[in-house]
């Protein structure tokens, strides 16, 4: 059933990007945006459908902030895979932006995507002037200085600093870094609509932390051609992760502990917080 509609929703979020990025100019910047964002789980625009869902809006309205998110989403993986970051030549199984065109064509696409990202989530058919205006400046937080690119920022330190990070310090860290853009998508809906935001910020929250550590163990226990990119790089370097400082065994531990409190945290929604209860099941079980 989750996959399914992870299909459906990956599915809806391309086709919203084809119609977008149709409507600009055949340029190698507009080709490689296209590349960008296409492929990948769609968590995040996952979330912000199912969110809406939750909250009674409908598919019409919720699809433009769940493109918006993946578009922002695509950017930050743009920006990461460059030289003078992680320096990555594989990314979802592809070629990385700066291999496939330029460097300079991967900053400004990247930069595009960034902007789209704001321009989709205040799209009139959202709603409100007041809930696109919410959505954008939530965004504008959760993927700034506040939270993502703080998190990048901390994470680009911690590769040179000279003492390595300790578990609250990276666990500040993720919550930046991955957290954020996480929190933003499961309470889109809920801004949507107006509602509290209190059930889906502990939900994502938690979600958020598990997800990470999933990703330190399958950088630790998979390969590059299950992920798509290529892994074992922060043991290379010597980083803190949770798997480096809690173990293998414990950080999954940690991950199922963290996965419980999310699905506790959707008891107000019943039945019909199934969904994103399986969604925090599939972040740590998944296997790319």
């Amino acid at each position: 059933m989750l996959r399914q509609k992870l299909t459906e929703a990956g599915t809806a979020i391309q086709a919203q990007f084809d119609a977008v990025l149709n409507t600009l100019d055949d340029l190698p910047i507009v080709q490689a945006m296209a590349h960008a964002t296409n492929g990948g789980k769609r968590l995040r625009g996952f979330m912000a459908l199912e969110s809406a869902r939750l909250h009674g809006i409908g598919p019409a309205a919720a699809i433009w902030p769940a493109t918006g998110i993946e578009a922002l989403h695509a950017y930050s993986l743009v920006h990461d895979d460059l030289p003078c970051m992680d320096d990555d030549d594989l990314r979802r199984g592809a070629p990385t932006v700066h291999v496939k065109w330029d460097e300079a064509t991967a900053v400004l696409a990247g930069d595009a995507l960034q902007t789209l990202a704001f321009e989709l989530v205040s799209h009139p058919e959202v709603g409100s002037g007041d809930v696109r205006a919410d959505l954008a400046l939530s965004l504008a937080r959760a993927s700034g200085a506040q939270g993502m690119v703080l998190g990048q920022a901390l994470d680009i330190a911690a590769e040179t600093a000279d003492i390595p990070l300790t578990l609250d310090q990276i666990t500040a860290l993720q919550r930046g870094k991955t957290g954020a853009l996480i929190e933003w998508s499961a309470t889109a809906g809920a801004r949507m609509a107006g509602a509290d935001l209190t059930p889906l910020q502990t939900y994502s929250r938690a979600l958020g932390l598990a997800f990470q550590i999933a990703d330190d163990v399958l950088d630790v226990t998979s390969d590059a051609a299950a992920m798509g990119k290529a892994t074992g790089k922060d043991a290379d370097a010597g980083k803190a992760t949770f798997v480096s400082l809690l173990g293998l065994d414990e950080a999954k531990r940690r991950a199922d502990d963290l996965v419980t409190e999310a699905c506790d945290a959707l008891d107000i929604y019943q039945a019909d917080g199934d969904i994103l209860r399986d969604t925090a099941r599939f972040v740590v079980t998944r296997t790319s």
